[in-house]
This record gives structure tokens, sequence and C-alpha cells, in this order.
């Protein structure tokens, strides 16, 4: 079930109905709520609706026996158990996303060395949303390990894992976020209402028509196969690949928030104008905040973060981006996506550890336009099927010959639309909120609606799901 649907529209229609229909009940609200999520996810495939109850109760109910134990007097314990928790999460996401990628890798080197004549690859389905729902889970028993929460009930815990807006595709909403939320009855004002229903047309109308329009007329063909197009092809390609993938990922992120906001909660922030920023480790602070803070707080800062001498920090970095990588897919490209960005987080950070003292700064416009393109740059592997691929792709750019096919105006307009939506204030959304919420709310809907039928009209022939319902 997909966010820009019809199906999806009347799914929430009725869900935002009942859930504010059983007034100040908020046991019954989350029940309610539960049941739709599950509903929600079941509309994809009913099978996985058992992993993600599975997944909810393993991490409650090792939280609840973490939570019990003295952290004192009981230490060792503990940390046996998150450890144990933690490794059940990971066997989960790993029998899933990456079994069958590990085994096809192993096949040829085990045949050769005549162990094995043919490998049993299971073709095994991927649940959507399970790297998400996952690192909630992760996070959650973390977090109580460390005292930054009390062990949740196995409602609240449940609905944290399973809460549609969210699910699957993010933000990665944490149970300190969340979960004292889900504890008290939610409430909303016109103000909070009219900012969410900008949300989610300001996100429809990313995904739909920038999106959207530059997959199917200028990104798709041109990765699908690079060789076919020439130099000025694959720039412009990769330029539109990387505002295809802000305004698509972006845009679920607004309409998670919008529509989390109408039911009475708030998501946290999980895009902040990226490619404004002068360094990669400024990129990270501004892009998929959600998953790069969690990555920082979890991962980064478990394996000694900015602790120790230079080399150790680099050596932080760059498992981090590896692994940052590799939670995208089961794919080599990921892992050198991954490493790609470590290794340029690794040099800022000797760089400015080494530069001679009054070194002068490098012009902020220098630093976003050279940011940028290493971006740009890392998108290229990012959306390659393969390795070979991706260098045919930087080898046609760098080659430089070829007239220019599949370029057009519509496709050079819709690149620099996104960027336009994408470096506008964010002030301006918020003072039409502003203004929004004086209109009586008849007026408002109408008003909503008439945007949704033009935007629907806009936008090209079906609705292909989100590039983040991958991961």
């Amino acid at each position: 079930m997909l966010f820009p649907t019809l199906t999806f529209g009347l799914f929430f229609l009725v869900v935002y109905a009942l859930v504010w229909g059983v007034g100040s009940h908020n046991e019954w609200r989350k029940i309610l709520l539960l049941v739709a999520s599950w509903v929600f996810y079941g509309a994809w495939d009913w099978r996985f609706v058992a992993l993600l109850i599975g997944s909810a109760f393993i991490n409650w109910g090792l939280g609840r026996l973490i939570d019990a134990l003295d952290p004192d007097e009981e230490a060792q314990r503990r940390k046996l158990l998150v450890v144990a928790g933690v490794a059940a999460n990971l066997a989960i996401l790993g029998f899933f996303k990456y079994f069958d990628f590990f085994l096809g890798e192993l096949a040829p080197i085990i045949t050769d060395l005549g162990f094995a004549r043919d490998m049993p690859l299971m073709q095994i389905v991927l649940p959507v949303g399970i790297s998400f729902f996952t690192f909630q889970g992760m996070s959650y028993m973390i977090d109580v390990w460390r005292g930054r929460v009390k062990a949740a009930s196995l409602l609240d815990i449940t609905l944290l894992m399973s809460f549609f807006p969210h699910l699957v595709a993010g933000p990665i909403v944490r149970a300190s976020h969340l979960i004292p939320q889900f504890r008290e009855t939610p409430k909303v004002n016109r103000g909070m209402i009219a900012m969410a229903l900008l949300l989610i047309v300001w996100g429809l109308f990313k995904k739909a028509v920038v999106a959207s329009e530059l997959a199917t007329a200028l990104v798709d063909p041109v990765f699908f196969d690079p060789s076919a197009y020439g130099s000025v092809d694959l720039l412009v390609a990769a330029y539109g690949y990387a505002v295809q993938i802000y305004c698509d990922f972006s845009a679920y992120s607004d309409m998670a928030v919008g529509l989390a906001a109408l039911l009475g909660y708030r998501f946290p922030r999980n895009f902040d104008q990226p490619y404004r920023a002068a360094s990669l480790q400024d990129f990270w602070r501004r892009w998929h905040i959600s998953l790069s803070s969690w990555l920082r707080d979890y991962l980064y800062i478990g394996l000694g973060g900015n602790r120790g001498g230079l080399f150790f920090i680099c050596r932080n970095l760059m498992i981090t981006m590896l692994l940052g990588g590799i939670w995208h897919g089961a794919k080599w490209t990921f892992l050198i996506w991954g490493g790609l960005h470590g290794l340029v987080l690794a040099i800022e950070r000797i760089w400015r550890d080494v530069k001679p003292e009054g070194w002068p700064r490098m012009p902020r416009l220098v630093g976003i336009f050279v940011t940028f393109h290493i971006v740009v740059l890392g998108w290229i592997f990012f959306r390659a099927e393969s390795f070979d691929g991706a260098i045919a792709y930087i080898s046609g750019i760098a080659n430089w010959q070829g007239a220019a096919t599949l370029v057009t105006p519509l496709g050079l307009g819709l690149i620099l639309l996104g960027m336009e939506m994408h470096f506008m204030p964010p002030q301006i959304m918020r003072t039409l909120a502003l203004r929004l919420r004086a209109v009586p709310a008849p007026v408002l809907g109408l008003l909503v609606g008439v945007v949704i039928v033009v935007i629907d009209a806009m936008r090209y022939e079906g609705v292909a799901p989100f590039i983040y319902y991958q991961f």
C-alpha cells in the first residue's frame, strides 16, 4: 500500500475517523493504530506480519529483563542480555537481507574446493522495512540498557515498531522519542493540522511529479544501459538521480511526518537541505538524519568515537560508513558507496587535525560545490546495478564523447525545479501553515483536495514504490 494512491487515502481516512472517534481512551486508540498498522503491512504480504510481531515480542521481553536487573550488581547479566538482543535482531536482518547474497558469493569458492556442486539458494523474499524496524528494536534495547528509557509495555513497543507512517521507510523514530507520546492521549491544533497537510501535499508533489518523472524519463534508462548514451546524458542523469533520490526519500519523510501529525504524534526531521553542506561531515548532519544519528550514537560511539588517536578515529569513521553502506542492501556497490563516504570523512578529519596554523578556510560556496560532486559520485555507485556498471558509467562521463539523446528541456527543468525546492527557505512552509490555520476547515479540505487532483493530473502514469522501500 503506497502513500500516493487512492487505496491508501481511503485507508487513512478510515483510520483517522476511528482513532479520533474513541476520544480520550488512549489504550483503545493505540490498539486501533496497531491493528491498522498490521493491515497496512499485511497489504504487502500477510506472512510477514508475524515476523513484525515476533520481532517486537523479542525486544519487549529482553527489554523487560534488562530493566528488571540492577545496573550495579548485575551489570554482566544485563550486558549479556543486550548482546543477545542485538544478535537476535541482526540474525533476523541478516537472514532475510544477506543470506542468499553471501551464499551466492561463496558458491564459486566452495565449488572449486570440491565441497559442493549445487548451492541451495533459497530466494528469500525481503520483508519491506525490515532494516528500519530492526534498528528501532535494537536502539530500544540499548537505550534500556543505558538507562535512557524505561521498559515499555508490550502494546507500546509493538506499536513503536509497527506504526504505519514510518514502518517501511523511516524515519527511524527512537523509543525515547515516541513511547512517551504513546503514554499520553495525543492532541492536535489547527496549526499542527495545517502544517501536516502542507507536508503531505508537498511530499506528494516531490514524489509523484519530480522524482517519478525524472526516474522514468531520464535516470532509469541511462543507468540501465550506460554504454548506449553519451557523456552529456550520463552526466545529466547523475545529477538527475541526485535530485530524484532527494525528492523521493524526503517526500516519504515529509508524508510520514504529516500523517503522524494528523494522528497526534510528532516525528523528528529527517532532512535539512543536505546539498547545502560544505563538507561531507555536514552532509551527514543533514541527510537521512535519523539513520546518521543512529549510526553515530549506537555504532560510531560504540567503536570508540573520537576517543583515542587520529588513526582510531579514522578507523571508526570507515567502519561506521562501511556498515552504513551494507545496511542499504546486499550489493558490493553499497559497500563501495559507504567506503567512499568513509574515506572522505577520514580525509576531512585528518586535514582538520594537521592543517597548518593560519591556513585559509575554503570558501563556503567552493565547499558546497566540491561536497555535492563527491556525493553525486557516490550516488553513481549507489544506483548502479554492479561495480562494473558504475565504472563503465564514470568512464563514459570521463571520455566525453557522444551527443545528448535523452536530455530534454523537461528533464533539465525538473532537475532545476528539484534543486529549487531543496534550497527553498524552511520558513516559507511555516509562514504558509500559519496562514492556512485561519482558513475554515471545509475550505481547507476542499483546497487540499483540489491540489491533490492537480498533482494526480500532472504525474506520470502509475505509482512507483519509494526508493527506500527496498532497504
